[in-house]
């Protein structure tokens, strides 16, 4: 009697992690919009200066960047993933997982270093749709842009209202957004064609001037495809679907996005290397605008004035979901360490809502005051990242035993490598 008792919640468990073994191995709709949702993480405006920073040194080390930035993409994100799903809690955020795997103290760092890496760049979104906006209205509708104020605030509650209606339609509105940008990004890529020349493969730096494009120009790939801030939310939503089939599914989800975005962004990048001669895109770096733009002026192509714009509003407002969550868990996860160290229980709801103001109001103030500074904090966040997309799985998996299974494979010195490269490049460039 007691063993049918004990049993039949075993069948029944048994049952489910079939199904959801069945369902981690077959794709379906929702791991599509997930892909879509990444991508869209990843193709920030910082797209449309790529073609600029990684193609001032020629054509030849752009085919290796082309080589190196896939697998370095995929490996570093499912190192990431993996990291979040290696928890013994299935709810635990990447913040609670540190704390759990390295302790309190380094917890309390990771959390506040990871926070200080991601906010900047969600304020510098704030920045960049009010100002996208603005030139639109006056550049190409030729007419006056409503003070900065009122712009500024209807655009960030436009783009906080959709993150507080919850995941479903941010990834709705993600999935609508990215569509069209894929589009126009193999349109323009497409469009360029005619204008290609040989210039750019004429090009053949030396051996040293190779090595160090390559190297200097690392850390660009590095955020051009980066999108751990959203890494933490997706593993915990394949934890909550799949359980125990959780890191199967995300690492499928991983490797589809990091083809999309090897495929798309780089026919995008090769497409203005091409049409432009090395001094051009010097030229465009002197003056510190995007490629589309330097394409328009150069063209005065209406094609490329119209979407230019559209290209950097929809690049800016699908990267900020995902930096958005990456910032909030960070701010959330110091608020709750903080009241849990002083004995106090945290109000769930009291802290989100704290968490939402916080974020409206400092988003508006910023893009009100519409500082030149935020470029250089956006750089001061790049250590910060590479570290934690690239360098602190690689030692979980050296030091935690719920990750021992992942050693020995070549793929965790190729990360640990283009880490430090990356980490290298950026304090070189800093200092």
């Amino acid at each position: 009697m007691s063993n049918t008792v004990t049993g039949a919640p075993d069948a029944a468990t048994t049952l489910e992690q079939a199904n959801r073994s069945t369902q981690a191995r077959s794709w379906n709709k929702q791991d599509t919009t997930w892909v879509i949702s990444l991508f869209g993480t990843a193709v920030g405006a910082g797209i449309l200066f790529l073609p600029i920073n990684a193609g001032m040194g020629g054509f030849w080390p752009l085919v290796v960047m082309a080589l190196l930035v896939g697998p370095m993409t995929y490996l570093a994100h499912r190192g990431l993933a993996r990291f979040v799903l290696s928890s013994k809690n299935p709810n635990a955020d990447i913040t609670q997982v540190v704390e759990e795997h390295f302790g309190v103290g380094a917890g309390k760092l990771i959390t506040l270093l990871y926070f200080f890496a991601i906010y900047p760049i969600v304020l510098i979104y704030g920045v960049g749709i009010t100002n996208t906006v603005e030139s639109f209205m006056v550049n190409q509708l030729q007419m006056s842009a409503p003070p900065r104020w009122i712009l500024s605030i209807v655009l960030i509650m436009g783009m906080m209202s959709v993150m507080l209606a919850g995941e479903k339609l941010m990834l709705k509105v993600t999935e609508f957004l990215v569509y069209p940008l894929i589009a126009i990004l193999a349109g323009i890529s497409l469009y360029l064609i005619p204008d290609w020349t040989g210039a750019a493969l004429s090009q053949v730096p030396s051996a040293k001037d190779f090595a160090t494009t390559l190297w200097l120009t690392i850390p660009v790939l590095v955020f051009s495809f980066n999108h751990s801030p959203a890494i933490s939310s997706f593993a915990l939503a394949q934890r909550r679907d799949y359980g125990d089939n959780a890191v199967a599914k995300s690492d499928a989800i991983l490797k589809r996005t990091a083809m999309i975005l090897l495929g798309f962004v780089m026919f995008f990048v090769f497409s203005c290397v091409m049409s432009l001669t090395p001094a051009q895109l010097a030229e465009a770096k002197s003056q510190n605008i995007a490629v589309l733009s330097y394409l328009a002026n150069q063209h005065a192509s209406p094609v490329i004035s119209y979407f230019g714009p559209l290209v950097a509003f929809v690049a800016i407002v699908s990267s900020f979901f995902g930096h958005y969550l990456g910032a909030r868990e960070g701010l959330k996860g110091m608020i709750v360490q903080n009241m849990s160290k002083s004995g106090k229980t945290p109000n769930t709801k009291k802290v989100e809502m704290f968490i939402i103001a916080f974020f409206i109001l400092t988003l508006w103030a910023v893009a009100v005051i519409n500082p030149s500074i935020l470029g250089m904090i956006e750089s001061l966040g790049g250590p910060i990242i590479a570290t934690i997309l690239f360098l602190m799985p690689m030692y979980a998996i050296k030091r935690v035993p719920a990750m021992a299974k992942y050693q020995g494979q070549i793929s965790n010195v190729f990360v640990a490598t283009m880490g430090l490269i990356a980490i290298s490049a950026i304090l070189y460039q800093l200092f």
